[in-house]
């Protein structure tokens, strides 16, 4: 392809492949066409199925001030909790969807502190589904963890999944309790607790300013934890974390140069014998290598928003994804569906929302977008363009997002480019047994 590109000799092997992996074409373009669309087909098909991932908020309480929370911009914030009434109404619209297949995802807030409610969906799905297949997972804090709540938990069996950002020293200065009082020991206590009993429980990070020189030290915890996948995850700027940008933030550069150190340090540890992946690195490589997408909403053309997942608030009202909601709880209901006791799932679908929102997240129409050579593999979040760039199409090339994803891609091709047969089989593996959080 280089040497096509650059005007050298290319062997007619190599013109052949370019063509079977449509690089190239001449002749009948309809023909090409045809040939190519099944395989456009395979790579969208998340397309042909319906909302699977429902996101049910608990309550906006929680026991924790995160320097980068998300879900609120302000700690003068009355506290409230869903109900079992609006509960048994956000079930009732989430198994209307047409997919067999449906995960409810509980949040907060810290949806232990509703812990009841949970119980209640949980049952009340369960007898309500039918012929439907329903899994559940809570992203928690684990700080509220009883043990009678991780008995339920095992028993009906709910996925679990907390945050850990890093080493004690880290992770306490990025999550602390509302009293300023370090989380570290009672999270990590949960997870041995859970750990011991032999159930799973998974992880996630968010990177801060504080992060950036400490790669290894976050790594090497995950692993000391017993993970065996970590999500390097830049910030959103939303909530609190837009207010405190100047004191946690980053520019685009010094997050890829984090996310390059740490990729290159877990193929080492993985060398080594130490099996650990990267999933935002796993989600491209899929892309990457199969042609085939993971049906992981924020990097899907178009995004998973309502037709992927939605977002049941403990108010009822209902939005295009968890981010919708957050944009909500800042005071803005753009991303507002409806309210399930108002609207059908059908009629939710057909929000002008929704549409609107479909057609701002489909990369191959967006100016910046359509051209770019890492378009196959990306994706773009309408609800952050909006609260970040006061539009809801992107538009801004050099925006953060944009810049990470490019910094990122970057960063896995010049691995899969210097072609080290010991980081392809650490790529290979990952591609045969790794799975998302």
């Amino acid at each position: 392809m280089k040497a096509l590109i650059e005007g050298g000799t290319v062997e007619e092997t190599e013109i052949e492949g370019l063509k079977q992996d449509f690089f190239i074409y001449d002749g009948y373009e309809p023909l090409m066409v045809e040939k190519a669309k099944y395989h456009i087909r395979d790579s969208k098909n998340y397309l042909f199925g319906s909302t699977s991932l429902h996101i049910f908020v608990l309550t906006n309480i929680c026991n924790m001030s995160c320097v980068y929370c998300q879900a609120k911009d302000d700690t003068s914030i009355v506290h409230h909790k869903m109900t079992a009434e609006t509960a048994e109404k956000c079930v009732d619209v989430a198994l209307q969807s047409p997919s067999r297949f449906l995960s409810f995802e509980f949040q907060g807030g810290e949806p232990l502190a509703n812990f009841e409610i949970l119980k209640h969906i949980v049952l009340y799905a369960e007898q309500k589904k039918g012929s439907k297949c329903v899994s559940f997972n809570v992203v928690s804090n684990l700080t509220l963890l009883t043990d009678e709540m991780l008995e339920f938990l095992i028993e009906h069996n709910v996925g679990i999944s907390t945050s850990i950002d890093g080493d004690e020293e880290l992770h306490n200065k990025n999550r602390g309790f509302s009293n300023g009082v370090g989380t570290y020991k009672a999270v990590t206590d949960s997870i041995k607790k859970i750990q011991e009993k032999d159930f799973s429980v998974g992880a996630i990070q968010t990177t801060t300013r504080y992060s950036l020189c400490k790669y290894k030290e976050i790594i090497d915890e995950y692993v000391r934890l017993n993970q065996t996948s970590i999500f390097i995850r830049p910030l959103t700027r939303l909530g609190t974390a837009a207010r405190v940008w100047d004191e946690i933030g980053y520019t685009p550069e010094e997050f890829v140069e984090f996310y390059k150190k740490s990729l290159r340090y877990i193929l080492e540890l993985n060398k080594s014998g130490i099996n650990i992946c990267e999933n935002h690195a796993v989600i491209f490589l899929r892309k990457i290598v199969t042609g085939v997408a993971e049906n992981y909403m924020e990097l899907r053309s178009p995004c998973g928003a309502a037709i992927g997942q939605v977002a049941y608030f403990y108010d009822g009202n209902v939005f295009t994804c968890d981010e919708g909601r957050m944009l909500y709880e800042m005071g803005k209901d753009d991303f507002k569906l409806g309210n399930v006791y108002e609207n059908t799932y059908d009629e939710l679908m057909q929000s002008p929302v929704c549409k609107a929102v479909c057609v701002a997240s489909c990369l191959e129409s967006q100016l910046n977008c359509c051209d770019c050579v890492y378009q196959p593999y990306c994706g773009t979040c309408p609800v952050i363009s909006l609260a970040q760039e006061k539009d809801l199409f992107f538009k801004d090339r050099n925006a953060f997002r944009c810049m990470v994803y490019k910094g990122m891609l970057d960063t896995i091709f010049e691995v899969l480019y210097e072609n080290n047969e010991d980081d392809i089989k650490v790529f290979n593996k990952w591609l045969g047994v790794c799975t998302n959080e």
